[in-house]
């Protein structure tokens, strides 16, 4: 184990011991003051965010992943408003679920505590910097922070502000830490980091999260690369499924709610293909079909097999024209990451059938899976997406980064 993770272990140990005895406002105030000094510090957040675009560039990085990495006035504006919505939201820690007396006479109750110090491994995005920091802080979580190196400036610059913010009001800096080494052996110790780490969130592509998954001896919540679908059923309106697939494709391609595949009917595929092919060739979206909806499209290529499970990130759309709910539904299970599914239908026994069978995180009918997100949700800002079934599915928010635990009330009962 290196000394670098030990030293962030135990450093993140004993910030957790101080940062649960913090109170709500306590944590309230501090986040408030993080969000006005990442307002106050854009100039040189932007500085750092400069260098690493520019590296991103000269190593060639496709431009809908560089759009991940940039940060703008706005964005960093986003930023700190999501730490004020943290701050807004209701404090999880302490509460206590509910209380029942025993046949002991025992008062028992249920409590919500934090889960103690989080690692988090995540790519490209630095905005995730700051979102995971505000949200395992508000639910008493010290975290340690293990971003790609393609974000490393950015990231480091932005954790270096929240450590001085929680100088400047006499906290320790071990509460937000970051991983200065972007080497892949110091990944692999955080990943086995057990003495030290409650539990690992990574987030980013399929290859991270597979190591992360195949590697970690730390307990581990899958955050969901999305291969997601929009199926449009024969029952839909179709210009409603154009302005759905369009926004859930073109809006923000890079982003894990958006789609790869979109699903349609056979009765309406010769009306709707060469629809959203004239939309999403304004968009630049490349299509990848089927040979059966190749009928109805004028600049589609073949798609192949590996289409269908490739979650693209990219102006890439795989089509696929099928001949009933029964069939979109069997390929959605069979290729989906579980993340977000669509179906557009005015059918209310389709609708119902789609929810209940598809097996996804997040099912919708009748919007655009770009909804899959805690800000969306009302959760305030989200520590990831959740795919997996246990502990948490979907957006993760506040309640989803805490534990439990029983207190129990006596007066000198002993058991028999």
């Amino acid at each position: 184990m290196s000394e670098l993770m030990n030293q962030l272990g135990q450093q993140g140990k004993r910030a957790a011991r101080q940062l649960a005895q913090l109170t709500t406002a306590e944590k309230n105030e501090y986040l408030f003051q993080l969000a006005a000094d990442l307002e106050t510090a854009t100039a040189s957040i932007l500085q750092a965010n400069q260098q690493d675009l520019d590296q991103a560039t000269a190593n060639g990085i496709p431009e809908p992943m560089i759009d991940r990495l940039r940060l703008t006035k706005n964005r960093i504006k986003e930023m700190a408003k999501g730490v004020r919505q943290v701050a807004g939201l209701p404090d999880p820690i302490g509460n206590v679920e509910k209380m029942w007396q025993t046949e002991d006479q025992l008062m028992i109750g249920r409590q919500a505590v934090p889960l103690g110090v989080i690692g988090i491994i995540f790519e490209s995005r630095p905005n995730v910097t700051t979102d995971a920091a505000s949200l395992c802080f508000k639910s008493g979580n010290a975290v340690i922070l293990r971003g790609g190196k393609e974000a490393f400036y950015s990231n480091q610059a932005l954790v270096n502000l929240m450590q001085q913010t929680l100088k400047n009001r006499k906290l320790d800096t071990g509460m937000i830490q970051f991983v200065s080494d972007t080497a892949h052996e110091i990944a692999s110790d955080m990943m086995r980091l057990t003495e030290y780490l409650d539990v690992l969130i990574p987030r980013g592509g399929a290859g991270l999260i597979q190591r992360v998954k195949n590697n970690a001896t730390v307990p581990v919540i899958e955050t969901g690369t999305g291969n997601n679908h929009v199926y449009v059923d024969s029952y839909a309106q179709l210009e409603m499924a154009k302005e759905i697939v369009v926004n859930a494709k073109a809006q923000r391609p890079s982003v894990c709610n958006a789609i790869e595949t979109l699903l349609v009917h056979e009765d309406i595929a010769p009306q709707f293909l060469p629809l959203i092919e004239q939309a999403l060739t304004e968009k630049t979206v490349e299509l990848r079909a089927d040979q059966q909806a190749l009928n109805d499209l004028k600049t589609a290529t073949l798609a192949s097999e590996a289409d269908w499970s490739t979650e693209f990130l990219d102006y890439i759309l795989a089509v696929k024209v099928v001949a009933s709910i029964d069939e979109a539904i069997e390929h959605i299970n069979r290729y989906n990451s579980k993340h977000s599914e669509a179906i557009v239908t005015d059918n209310y026994q389709n609708g119902q059938r789609f929810l209940k069978e598809v097996d996804a995180a997040a099912v919708y009918i009748n919007a655009s899976t770009r909804f899959t997100d805690g800000f969306k949700f009302g959760f305030g800002a989200e520590i990831g997406i959740s795919t997996q079934k246990l502990h948490a599915r979907g957006p993760m928010g506040l309640e989803h980064l805490t534990s439990m635990k029983y207190i129990v009330y006596g007066n000198g009962q002993i058991r028999e």
